[in-house]
């Protein structure tokens, strides 16, 4: 061999683990399902709805259109802001299913005229069963005590 060189052994042992590019990852990965969170989760509209103490559980394997009013006026089509045109429209092309319904949550504020005239346009447009979304609340001089009420979520139903 020219020169004498000597050549370096590279069968050394490996004593530890470069985890830096484990934590870039880790971090990229972060990143990305911090950003996509917020693509995901759906803001809920807020409703102070009204309290009763009787309401039931609502059968949500039909076929259902949810409807908020707000207090300020404005109308939500299944959690869109929506006119009442584009409601009507709805409801009457839902009312060709069976067993169509919708559900009703209108902020306690509300007028009890508004919610009939909201009522009165969801049966105009075909759909005749609905129900009114309630806050269920546990009343002990009720009844048994029980109350009737489904957990989060009661409705005061109203059929034909």
């Amino acid at each position: 061999m020219a020169g004498g060189a000597q050549m370096d052994d590279d069968d050394d042992e490996i004593t530890g683990i470069n985890v830096t590019p484990l934590v870039d990852i880790m971090l990229v990965l972060l990143i990305i399902f911090m950003v996509a969170s917020n693509y995901i989760v759906q803001e809920a509209i807020e409703v102070n709805l009204p309290k009763a103490a009787t309401g039931e559980e609502v059968n949500r394997e039909n076929k259902m259109i949810a409807v908020i009013l707000k207090q300020d006026g404005r109308l939500f089509l299944d959690g869109a802001l929506t006119t009442r045109e584009a409601l009507g429209a709805r409801a009457a092309a839902l009312s060709k299913e069976p067993n169509a319904s919708a559900m009703i949550a209108a902020d306690r504020a509300v007028s009890h005229g508004d919610v009939v005239g909201l009522i009165d346009l969801i049966r105009a447009s075909g759909l005749e069963q609905f129900a009114i979304n309630i806050d269920p609340e546990r009343d002990p001089e009720v009844g048994d005590g029980q109350g009737g009420g489904q957990g989060a979520e009661g409705a005061a139903q109203e059929t034909p």
